[in-house]
């Protein structure tokens, strides 16, 4: 077996730490603190990849049929996705998102992208924020392995 450098251990650690801690701040900023890390991740695929079929959904988010019927009700409640039967197939659903989820995912991104430029601009100097620039294509090629 190969020996794991101590290095990619801790960057490992910590790339992990510091994203969940800014995934946590990014919420508190938005206020979608009552949507579950799930229930937001199906509204951000619906949002990028459009309607999609809730056993479609179920793989892609990798769990069961059962619980993403759960996921969906929830959201649902919220009047951010509706629910229409499949054209080619009226035992499925199509899932998608309404006008108001759209919004309500337009104004989330506003405000976190507002919480990030605002923390940037007063608590990091121009070098720090190309060495953060630097970073990001770094963890941008391990998004892609």
């Amino acid at each position: 077996m190969t020996e794991i450098p101590a290095s990619a251990a801790r960057a490992a650690g910590e790339t992990r730490v510091v994203f969940s801690r800014i995934w946590r701040r990014l919420r508190e900023a938005t206020g979608i603190g009552s949507f579950t890390p799930s229930q937001m991740a199906v509204l951000s695929r619906l949002d990028r990849g459009g309607p999609a079929t809730m056993s479609s959904l179920a793989a892609a988010e990798r769990v069961r049929p059962q619980s993403m019927s759960a996921t969906l009700a929830v959201i649902e409640q919220h009047g951010l996705i509706k629910r229409e039967p499949d054209p080619a197939d009226g035992r499925r659903q199509i899932v998608s998102l309404t006008g108001t989820g759209e919004q309500a995912i337009l104004g989330w991104r506003r405000q976190r992208e507002e919480w990030l430029v605002s923390a940037l601009t007063e608590h990091y100097t121009e070098a720090e924020r190309q060495k953060i620039l630097e970073a990001m294509a770094l963890l941008d090629r391990l998004s892609d392995l």
